[in-house]
């Protein structure tokens, strides 16, 4: 994988399906958490942009705008990420093979790719928004608080959410240039948006007020994701030393229970470890 980062690999795909199952929660009860993730999510978007159309003095301007700033670019990933975890989770909970098995290999490595996205990119929102953005008074508009907590405060609730409740294993390093490359398509969209629409998304990428401040936001950002997705890794590693470990709780699976030492591992690459049926 390092040497060819467009290789997504030949060894089995989640034997024991990390993807799809938790170490606390039953598959039909981690699908129903994910699925109203989900629904929250969804909710929530589809209602800003219907209270901009209607309230804003450029009415659905406001709304196309949504489109050009990272927060709700993050938050249309959570929706999206959720309804797809779910449905795998679903068909994982009702048949015992998630739809996630039967995508070609290049589609399983972006669905990886885009949990590590998840855990990383909402902490990045949070943190920046409430260091650096929020100018310390609260909304006047239920709204307006509403929203804003919703997009700057419960986006990481909900990456914590797939941090410690799932039993994902820890993403491969490789992603950090992954997160990087998004990054900097971000920025590229953000100066394509002023050059289109006349404004700057943030401003601290507004180079006549900020002047070299840009490059030091900008660098300082992508470290910062960089040092996150490392928080991240090392709190999925605890988890699944204290779960799986300590604790013995291996998982939930579906329709089959497993004895200790049964899920998975490592001989040259992961292998399928064959079911005890319980007696």
């Amino acid at each position: 994988m390092v040497r060819n980062p467009f290789k997504f690999g030949t060894d089995l795909w989640d034997p024991s399906h990390r993807f799809e199952t938790s170490w606390i929660l039953s598959p039909w009860a981690l699908f129903f958490c994910r699925a109203l993730i989900s629904l929250y999510a969804f909710t929530t978007l589809i209602f800003v942009l219907a209270y901009q159309c209607i309230n804003s003095p450029n009415h659905c301007g406001a709304s196309q705008a949504q489109f050009s700033y990272f927060t709700s670019l993050t938050f249309w990933g959570i929706a999206f990420y959720f309804f797809f975890a779910a449905l795998h989770t679903f068909t994982y909970a009702r048949t015992g093979r998630p739809l996630l098995d039967r995508f070609p290999r290049f589609l399983q490595a972006l669905h990886s790719a885009f949990y590590t996205t998840i855990v990383v990119y909402p902490f990045v929102v949070t943190i920046v928004y409430w260091a650096r953005l929020y100018d310390g008074h609260w909304y006047k508009l239920t709204y307006e608080g509403w929203s804003n907590i919703s997009q700057h405060a419960l986006n990481s609730v909900f990456a914590f959410f797939e941090i410690v409740v799932p039993r994902t294993d820890t993403p491969p390093t490789l992603h950090i240039l992954w997160l990087i490359f998004v990054l900097a398509l971000y920025l590229a969209l953000a100066y394509v948006t002023e050059a289109t629409k006349g404004f700057y998304t943030y401003d601290f990428l507004d180079p006549v007020k900020q002047g070299a401040w840009v490059a030091v936001y900008v660098f300082g950002i992508a470290i910062g994701c960089v040092i996150l997705f490392g928080v991240a890794w090392g709190l999925i590693r605890v988890r699944k030393w204290v779960t799986e470990t300590k604790l013995g709780m291996e998982g939930k699976f579906a329709g089959v229970k497993r004895e200790k030492g049964m899920v998975e591992r490592e001989v040259g690459g992961k292998e399928a470890i064959p079911l005890r049926d319980e007696v």
